[in-house]
Formats: C-alpha cells, structure tokens, sequence
C-alpha cells in the first residue's frame, strides 16, 4: 500500500499559522539556498536549535502543549532522545504542568554512564503510554531508536510530536521513496505524529503574508513542494 497522499489545498490552522510567523520572528525559519542532508538544495531551512533563549524555548513549548491538548493523542509520559529532545521534553513538561497537565519526563544519554545511577536513561521510570518528541523527523532513525529504548523498559511508545513536518520525500540508499519520514513513522511503525505546523502551513503563510520580502518566497518554496512533496 503507497503512503502517499494528495496534495490538497491547506485550511488555515491558526496555531500552524502563529507557529511559522513566531519561528521566522525568531530567526528559526529562514529563506535562501540551503543543502539538505539527502543534497537536496531546498529554499528554507528550519534550525530548531535556535530556539536559543528562555523566551523562545517558553514559547515554542506553548505550542507543542496547546497541540498536543488539542489532539486526540493520549499520553502518560514524555520521552526526549538525546539531543535536542531532551531540551524539549523538559519545557514541554513544564508548560503542561503550568497548564494543569502534570506529566514525568525522561530522556537519554549517548553514552550509558557507569557510576552514580549509571545506565543510558536519565528522570522518570517509563511506563505507560510514552510520548516522544522531537523537533522534526527526518529519516525515523531517532523515533526507532527510541521505541527500542522504551519497549526495552517495559512502556508504550504512543506517538510523536514535532515541531514541523516537512511533508518531504524519504530517501533510501540516496534515492527518493514515494512516502516521508512521518507516513512511514505513522503508517509502519504505527505511532500517532502530531505536528505544530506543516510545510503546506508556511506555504499558506507565505501566500497570505502582507510582507513582500516573504511572500517573494512562495514560488520557489511551491516548487520545491511540487518536485520533493508527498
């Protein structure tokens, strides 16, 4: 069965909508010429480490809360993979706690430790139902090797949340496969994605932004959708 789907015309999604025109404010979203790890030469790139300071971190874990309450996405726990999930995790955590949503968090370690508590993870037990999150998923390396963590501890791995979802072709030995990195989490690992935003979403954005310097963008971001889209 193909994991595709057809390109549809977005619905503004209000949230998606403050999400890309918060991460361009921040620096975070950027336009030009910029080559992705499978070589491709996109014209945007997302670099959630640039979620840099309190205010930025306070704020983007605002909206991974307000998705995540208001998906269908059920969860006891939240897991973040080393390295940039960790951060995440823990303002995630922290938002949802502020919101009346208290909720443990662990995350891991590359390397295991081999004094004090010792071992890979670090913070709460898991158990339950397990929700990792991640600022993108790229390739599903990092949701795979979470799932093995969590499975290994006798939890459940329940879903994903992400930051952006490319809506972009997977590769496989350096060719490109007919489905990307979220259908193939969704639809072979059988976990739940929720994402922020989507790249139909900054396509939205750019379309209905009265900023000519922006909207100046959406032909070549379209076209790169059009060549590398699923």
């Amino acid at each position: 069965m193909s994991l595709t789907q057809n390109f549809v015309q977005p619905t503004p999604d209000d949230l998606a909508q403050q999400f890309v025109s918060f991460a361009v404010e921040a620096g975070v979203l950027r336009f030009g010429d910029f080559k992705t790890k499978a070589g491709r030469m996109s014209p945007y790139f997302f670099n959630a480490g640039l979620f840099d300071d309190g205010a930025k971190l306070g704020r983007l874990a605002q909206f991974y809360a307000r998705r995540l309450l208001s998906s269908s996405l059920q969860f006891d726990m939240i897991f973040g993979p080393a390295y940039k999930g960790i951060t995440l995790a823990a303002a995630v955590a922290i938002e949802l706690a502020r919101l009346g949503h208290n909720k443990p968090f662990a995350y891991n370690r590359k390397e295991a430790k081999d004094h004090g508590e010792g071992g890979t993870l670090v913070g709460a037990k898991l158990a339950g139902r397990v929700l990792i999150i991640d600022d993108v998923i790229s390739a599903g390396t990092s949701v795979r090797e979470s799932i093995a963590m969590i499975s290994a501890a006798h939890a459940t791995p329940c879903g994903v949340a992400i930051a952006l979802d490319r809506q972009e072709k997977a590769t496989e030995n350096g060719a490109d496969v007919d489905w990307s990195a979220v259908q193939y989490v969704s639809t072979q690992l059988k976990l739940q994605v929720v994402a922020i935003a989507t790249l139909a979403d900054l396509l939205q954005y750019l379309r209905s932004t009265q900023d000519a310097s922006l909207a100046e963008h959406a032909p070549r971001v379209e076209a790169y959708r059009q060549r590398y889209g699923v």
